[in-house]
């Protein structure tokens, strides 16, 4: 995707229809012309709520010879909104509106790092630096919402867990840490975690808060131009009634 400082601009979007998503990484997708193509999906997560056949959905085209599959999944339309299914799109988002300024919390560093290792057998998404004081940036995607409510995860996630203690470790080093939920669609009012799909997960980011792992959650402006962070949203993470 192109950029401009805090937006990231879709390459020319090619309408279809869902058929089906299987093996995890792979949709078939009815083209208005009448043909179905396969793509890539690009999220590992179930996509609870956003995978069902029949709704529209927006590929990108991409004839690189070594691409087998050269369609890839970006968006779906749902009731409430658009929703951004590539999860590779919140790091590269979210680094560009750190870049320009967009969100305070994150402002005021001399360097941005992508992918850098830490803790056990782990990457950050983003390494914030200043003179010494160093940052550590979890992002994860948010694609379900229910009533207004967005949740995350859609699925049990034991790398999620560990990215959390990893956080929480760095914490207790002296270290500053975030944990940044991106919610890729325009219909919700709040977070919270998953008590219902992962109860570890949740009572460990109500841990990794109390133990000083600050939490971000910001929703998106999208539409078939591009996507762009929107609005902070709040969160709750006591589990709802």
């Amino acid at each position: 995707m192109n950029k401009d400082n805090k937006t990231l601009k879709w390459p020319n979007l090619i309408q279809g229809a869902l058929v089906r998503r299987y093996k995890r990484f792979l949709v078939d997708v009815r083209l208005r012309n009448g043909h179905v193509v396969t793509a890539l999906c690009p999220n590992t997560g179930s996509m609870r709520a956003c995978s069902e056949p029949g709704r529209t959905v927006f590929l990108s085209h991409q004839n690189r010879p070594e691409r087998r599959l050269k369609y890839t999944w970006e968006m779906i339309e749902m009731p409430g909104s658009l929703v951004g299914v590539n999860t590779g799109i919140p790091n590269s988002l979210v680094k560009a509106s750190i870049m320009s300024g967009k969100i305070p919390e994150l402002a005021g560093f001399e360097q941005i790092h992508s992918e850098v290792k830490y803790g056990k057998n782990s990457r950050i998404d983003l390494l914030l630096l200043r003179g010494k004081k160093r940052c550590f940036v979890e992002i994860k995607n948010c694609t379900l919402v229910e009533k207004g409510i967005a949740y995350f995860p859609d699925a049990i996630t034991s790398r999620g867990l560990k990215h959390l203690k990893e956080l929480q470790n760095e914490v207790r080093s002296g270290n500053r840490a975030f944990m940044f939920y991106l919610v890729q669609r325009m219909d919700a009012k709040v977070f919270r975690p998953a008590y219902h799909i992962d109860p570890e997960y949740s009572r460990e980011l109500k841990k990794a808060k109390a133990n000083g792992v600050k939490i971000l959650v910001y929703d998106v402006h999208l539409d078939l131009e591009g996507i762009s962070l929107r609005n902070r949203l709040a969160y709750r993470l006591q589990k709802s009634p």
